[in-house]
């Protein structure tokens, strides 16, 4: 981000080709089935183009990038006075997946592929009815991958809240699981 703050701009395509998948899933689990996806993409990174001149190194890139994904996303829903959704990545009611990230080829074992996907659609279920905050950093922390520290700074809390609302959502979403039928009652 520094050498494109000097003009160069080929460090922003290197920028933008590395983090284009993470906020593009990022964006796809957070904003609601009928917001365009690809707009709030474009718009994300026109205003990482816009702050540009003003970024300083106070955290990592990423954590700046995410933090504006995360403002936009914030700015949207007040816009439409409902929360953030946070979504897996499932294909939704028939429409086609966006291929951020799929499931491993398993057409070997179509069961095994079937067995996942239903997985994969009671995780994003229980995911529903865990607390926002909490379901947000488990989002940023298994999806995304960030550490504690950048998610602290990008949801602007302490690094402690941080770990608490992760555990709180882990114990939730194991909660939520049990009723489900995915936990078997005794292995927790």
């Amino acid at each position: 981000m520094l050498a494109y703050q000097k003009g160069d701009v080929r460090a922003f395509e290197v920028l933008f080709s590395r983090y284009q998948r993470e906020i593009y899933g990022y964006l796809y689990r957070n904003l609601a089935a009928d917001q365009n996806k690809d707009e709030a993409f474009q718009e994300v990174f026109y205003r990482v183009i816009r702050s540009a001149p003003t970024y300083t190194v106070t955290a990592g890139f990423a954590t700046w990038l995410y933090t504006i994904a995360r403002n936009y996303c914030i700015d949207l829903s007040r816009k439409r006075k409902l929360p953030m959704q946070n979504r897996l990545d499932t294909k939704e009611s028939g429409a086609e997946s966006d291929g951020i990230e799929t499931i491993p080829d398993l057409k070997t074992n179509p069961h095994k592929e079937m067995g996942l996907k239903s997985l994969n659609e009671k995780l994003e279920r229980a995911l529903t009815l865990i607390n926002p905050d909490q379901k947000e950093v488990f989002l940023l922390r298994e999806k995304q991958g960030l550490s504690f520290e950048d998610i602290a700074q990008i949801v602007g809390v302490s690094q402690n809240t941080v770990k608490s609302r992760m555990r709180y959502a882990a114990l939730a979403l194991r909660d939520e699981l049990k009723k489900m039928g995915v936990l078997d009652l005794e292995e927790s």
